[in-house]
């Protein structure tokens, strides 16, 4: 058996990202074959534990106590239905040079214990605490599994060290200041470890991508008048499963008149000829997300709606021209429109419009770029960095809007587009 999550199996070569910048990026097929070199899911295991460890290391904590499940998957490489993302039900420890300790849902424990031989078998634990507050503190659990915590701690020679947290429940965090720990900030030690995506890594996005790529090619063929919003997402989420995917997260869908402004869901409205409609395809392939939008016109398009895509298009494009390592976010979100320009108030109420956010195993990773927040704390943009792009402009009309999105890998010397649909020019479906 393997058990490539020990301490004592990882070396300072595991930090390596082996990236491997040739001609383009490739989307492999999806399952496993003896004659190309694919995704390494061993070597993906132990960059992302030493990734984790480094940034551990180089913080004022000694521990991790993650609930994020992005977190928990990234440091240990289990995960269970996507039905857990938000039930607060899973739990992870890494401390010191132990190997992690994950508290899971029951019978999964014993899951891991067979099938996660990377794991220590008796690191993979049944336990649970609060999910939610559905259990309530008052039963005992937290302070039960605070003091094994602390104990685990204390084994591992870190207790005169704070814990970092990721985000827990108010009472958990009574439960642990009780024990004598003193929590810190472990949201932001697990960023910067997830930030720099390894070569596996950035293959698997590559291929979430190539699936939306499918879907959008379906979307042009299946927008017509008597289509409603709705019928699109439905459609999306069965190719979108078909082809693998194990989350779709969500599908924006927005046409006609609720363009301007963006309501970031979908409805049950029915295309009409001539409607503006984009759409963002969120979802994820072995927990590696999208988020890659594209507008097109239903039959014709007005001047008012070229003009809006067009602007879209050169913002977007300005943006990618400034990705290469080095560069600074400021830098990215200065060639954006300001909120005014557009007929916002200010940049807050503008947030997320023109936009650019890291990708990985959650949807919003580092870097995040935007007018709002980065012309006064930038952030450098580094090779292996991972994120989209995305503008928004509303048409003169005073409803229509084009929005485009654009995913990118910081290379060494710039980036590489990855999400491939067409979207120089403004598609036309079912062309009058």
């Amino acid at each position: 058996m393997t058990r490539a999550l020990m301490p004592n199996m990882l070396t300072p070569q595991d930090l390596k990202p082996n990236w491997e910048w040739r001609d383009r990026l490739p989307a492999w097929g999806h399952t496993s074959v003896d004659f190309e070199r694919r995704v390494d899911h061993d070597r993906l295991r132990r960059y992302r534990l030493a990734r984790t460890r480094q940034s551990l290391q180089n913080s004022n904590a000694g521990s991790l106590l993650l609930f994020d499940v992005n977190n928990i998957r990234y440091v240990s490489a289990t995960k269970i239905g996507e039905w857990e993302r938000d039930k607060m039900c899973r739990f992870c420890l890494l401390t010191g040079d132990d190997s992690p300790y994950v508290w899971d849902f029951g019978s999964a424990a014993v899951h891991h214990q067979r099938y996660s031989d990377w794991l220590e078998p008796d690191h993979c634990l049944a336990g649970v605490v609060g999910m939610r507050g559905t259990i309530p503190p008052e039963f005992g659990l937290m302070r039960k599994y605070a003091k094994m915590i602390a104990q685990l701690i204390k084994d591992a020679g870190m207790a005169d060290m704070p814990v970092g947290v990721d985000y827990a429940e108010t009472a958990m965090f009574h439960a642990l200041q009780e024990e004598g720990i003193k929590v810190v900030d472990g949201q932001q030690i697990m960023l910067a470890a997830r930030e720099i995506k390894n070569w596996d890594e950035i293959q698997l996005l590559t291929q979430a991508a190539s699936m939306v790529d499918g879907v959008y090619h379906m979307i042009y063929e299946e927008l017509k008048p008597g289509v409603r919003e709705n019928d699109i997402v439905a459609l999306s989420n069965k190719l979108l499963y078909e082809m693998g995917s194990d989350d779709v997260e969500a599908i924006n869908a927005i046409s006609g008149e609720r363009c301007n402004p963006h309501p970031h869901n979908f409805t049950d409205r029915l295309i009409r000829p001539g409607d503006q409609c984009f759409f963002d395809i969120l979802q994820s392939y072995q927990g590696y997300r999208t988020c890659y939008y594209r507008t097109f016109n239903v039959g014709r398009a007005t001047p008012a709606q070229n003009d809006a895509y067009v602007k879209a298009r050169e913002w977007i494009d300005a943006s990618i021209a400034m990705i290469k390592p080095g560069v600074t976010t400021d830098k990215v979100a200065e060639v954006w429109p300001t909120a005014e320009s557009l007929g916002f108030p200010n940049e807050d109420a503008a947030f997320g419009l023109q936009f650019g956010h890291g990708l990985g195993l959650a949807l919003h990773e580092r870097p995040i770029i935007s007018r709002a927040v980065s012309l006064e704390h930038p952030m450098e943009i580094k090779t292996g960095m991972v994120f989209a792009l995305e503008t928004y402009c509303p048409a003169a009309d005073g409803y229509s809007a084009a929005r485009i999105e654009e995913e990118v890998v910081v290379t060494e010397t710039g980036c590489e587009v990855i999400s491939l649909f067409p979207a120089e020019e403004l598609p036309i479906a079912n062309r009058y």
